[in-house]
């Protein structure tokens, strides 16, 4: 299984939780998005590669890096920088990404980014790591590992698709959740282990962070 980190040009983790990704999860390949290489530089992280339009990356940082790091300028304007991201890892042959700082104080850049990873998913599988909570996407039957009083939020974008769970507080028996007409947030573990079943389409399933980091579903 061959991972890799992106780090986006939105509010950032501490460095301690990008070490303990590279180090203790696998995904030590850094992939910096534009700007992200301005992060990369002020928490004393080196990327292997940097990709974008390179119109955010302050130009002594760009400098800095270009003597060691690949930089890659691509100046189409039709895909985001983290979308060209996500385009070098599909080719580079990763299976599994985290993006970091994907989220922050721009919502359209936010709503960009979740659609990017439902738009890649076929290809790469794309988790965004968003201050406590992590979010993945989901299709079929999926076992989780877990404490209970864990909050599980889930989300899908038709009627068509429906949920079955065991061991959350709230049961799911066969039913939709659509955006735009009902939402399924704040759901709580209360076994350790809580079964969601997933049919006909795909779910964002958002967890806490730190639970999925002690069980090791990174």
């Amino acid at each position: 299984m061959k991972k890799c980190l992106i780090l986006a040009n939105g509010k950032p983790p501490s460095k301690s939780v990008i070490t303990f990704l590279q180090k203790k999860a696998g995904y030590e390949f850094l992939i910096c998005a534009d700007g992200g290489a301005n992060t990369a530089f002020r928490l004393g992280l080196k990327p292997d590669v940097i990709i974008g339009d390179l119109d955010s990356i302050e130009d002594e940082i760009k400098k800095y890096f270009e003597k060691e790091v690949i930089v890659k300028k691509i100046n189409r304007q039709n895909d985001t920088d983290v979308e060209k991201c996500l385009k070098f890892a599909v080719k580079k042959k990763f299976s599994n990404a985290i993006l970091l700082a994907g989220t922050g104080d721009r919502l359209d850049h936010t709503i960009a980014n979740l659609s990017i990873a439902l738009k890649y998913f076929e290809k790469i599988n794309v988790q965004i790591l968003h201050q406590k909570s992590m979010l993945k996407i989901i299709t079929s039957k999926n076992k989780i590992k877990t404490t209970i009083g864990e909050q599980i939020s889930l989300f899908a974008f038709d009627e068509k698709t429906l949920f079955s769970s065991k061991g959350l507080k709230y049961p799911l028996r066969n039913i939709s959740l659509p955006f735009g007409k009902k939402e399924g947030a704040s759901n709580e573990a209360i076994t350790n282990e809580v079964e969601i079943d997933v049919k006909n389409g795909k779910a964002f399933l958002i967890r806490e962070f730190k639970i999925m980091k002690e069980f090791g579903f990174i």
